[in-house]
């Protein structure tokens, strides 16, 4: 009790010390604003990772509708925001946007998760499309293909660093909880796992469903911090952009997530002055890591404080 008390408040003091060095940074004038937005792309992009990572590494199932789920949330905060520009009215569309999402995956999944392989990716990448659609032919309320413009700029990196330390624990505990136990004996052998009587059927929707909703508060801050959504912002490539993270990190690892996340974000910000070569050298960087890294950076590794301490205990 006392150990894990003792590793909870190390954490706490890492994610506040955190917060208070880039606090310090951008008082100091050493972030200016362009970095101050890099970081918030990142977080956002950890966001979006983790959810993601959570269907794809710890599931093993093949999802392609992230963009879609992630639309969901966008425009939940344009409309609302536009309507009433203040931060109430934003949270509160961001949890309508979660629960719309979420509300879609579970209909969506109940009968797709079934699938497997490029099966549910087609599946998948199907449903993402068809949210694309409605959205385009949505009239007035989404103003079609134009978009909304407009949007009050909520999102600030304090905000975003918020919720990606929190869906990044809420995340760390539900793997850590019988249902994601449940969810990781699916991703090793379905048929053993069902064998015992996992029910692998819920146990892919819960998965769905929780990564649907990151994926929608994700889009939510991704709206308040452009200022804009456009349907075209929200097509397949988008969730490839994020599955790169994924795979790029190590499918199975929160922790690879978070520092591909980090290391992507940092380089995109470096290869701005080589937009001619920028996706050249990105896609090599890339191509590098899958030949010499196939599990992705970290594999299925995870930092964990406590195995150091029962190191140490044992030496």
């Amino acid at each position: 009790m006392k150990k894990n008390l003792k590793i909870n408040l190390i954490w706490a003091g890492l994610l506040i010390s955190g917060y208070a060095l880039i606090s310090i940074l951008v008082s100091a004038g050493v972030l200016n604003l362009f970095y101050v937005q890099i970081i918030q792309q990142i977080g956002i992009n950890i966001i979006l990772a983790v959810g993601l990572n959570l269907i794809v590494g710890f599931s093993g199932q093949f999802s392609l509708g992230h963009a879609g789920f992630m639309a969901i949330g966008a425009y939940s905060a344009a409309i609302l925001g536009q309507q009433s520009p203040t931060y109430g009215a934003f949270f509160g569309a961001m949890v309508l946007g979660a629960l719309i999402a979420g509300a879609v995956a579970l209909a969506v999944g109940v009968p797709t998760l079934r699938l497997k392989g490029d099966y549910l990716a087609i599946a998948t990448l199907g449903v993402s499309e068809i949210i694309r659609i409605l959205i385009v032919n949505g009239g007035s309320l989404t103003n079609g293909a134009a978009g909304i413009l407009g949007i009050p700029a909520f999102t600030n990196w304090q905000m975003v660093y918020l919720f990606a330390v929190v869906t990044t624990i809420f995340t760390v505990n539900f793997l850590r909880s019988p249902m994601g136990r449940a969810t990781l004996s699916v991703r090793e052998d379905e048929i053993a796992a069902e064998s015992m009587g996992v029910n692998t059927t819920k146990v892919k929707v819960i998965a769905f469903v929780f990564g649907a909703m990151t994926a929608a508060i994700a889009g939510a801050l991704q709206a308040g911090f452009i200022g804009s959504v456009v349907p075209n912002d929200y097509s397949y490539s988008n969730t490839i952009n994020v599955l790169i993270i994924v795979v790029f990190g190590g499918l199975g690892s929160i922790t690879g997530t978070i520092l591909a996340a980090v290391v992507l974000g940092i380089l995109n910000m470096v290869l701005q002055d080589f937009s001619s070569i920028r996706m050249i050298i990105y896609s090599l960087a890339l191509i590098l890591v899958m030949i010499f890294r196939p599990g992705g950076l970290l594999g299925t590794w995870e930092l964990s404080l406590k195995k150091l301490f029962d190191k140490k205990e044992t030496k």
